[in-house]
């Protein structure tokens, strides 16, 4: 039995037929899916789980890109994989600039989609631990103390602690025990580490 990448393939397209037989092909390869008959369906279901996204960009009431649209919205983040008839090619180009996967064009070859699941599944665990590492680096943040973030900002900028110490108006040394907390309290092994959080979080 073939081992696969965690996480749940969502699939959302309003044919019956269609969406059961992919479903019958993803699951016979060991995928775990769960399915959907429209936009509104998923939205009223999901409940946060890590996966991605099989999404048909036709759909009546809210269409593919609507809902993708949605999801950037509400914070959703699954790797997509649009898919497309022949005459929603348009659609699908438009899809991908928003963020998602690829897209694969009806009919496509069951080798070709189970490649590409299985790539959206190993983008959804990157994206999971990435999210884990910004909640864990925003906490931390969170709980340095105002003086201790301004030097973090000066540290990651470049400055050395003598500039500091100038910019702020103290001590070269209060400087230094400032920064061995911010690399504390962050959990930073060195410099770049931290730097690579600031740029994270967006701490200029």
């Amino acid at each position: 039995m073939t081992q696969r990448a965690s996480g749940t393939v969502f699939i959302v397209d309003d044919d019956n037929d269609f969406r059961d037989s992919m479903k019958w092909l993803l699951e016979s390869d060991n995928f775990h899916v769960i399915g959907f008959n429209s936009a509104q369906d998923f939205l009223n279901r999901y409940d946060g789980d890590m996966g991605c996204m099989l999404l048909d960009v036709r759909m009546p009431e809210i269409n593919g890109l609507a809902l993708q649209q949605i999801m950037i919205e509400r914070g959703i983040k699954l790797p997509i994989i649009v898919i497309s008839g022949h005459g929603d090619i348009p659609m699908a180009v438009n899809a991908m600039k928003n963020g998602a996967l690829d897209f694969i064009e009806k009919p496509f070859d069951d080798e070709v989609l189970l490649r590409l699941v299985e790539l959206g599944l190993q983008r959804a665990t990157e994206m999971f631990k990435d999210n884990i590492a910004l909640t864990q680096s925003r906490t931390n943040y969170d709980s340095l103390s105002k003086r201790e973030k301004e030097v973090m900002a000066l540290v990651v900028s470049g400055k050395s602690n003598r500039e500091i110490a100038e910019t702020l108006g103290i001590s070269p040394k209060t400087v230094e025990v400032h920064r061995a907390r911010v690399m504390s309290k962050m959990r930073a092994s060195s410099l770049p580490d931290l730097v690579q959080q600031a740029n994270r979080l967006n701490v200029a």
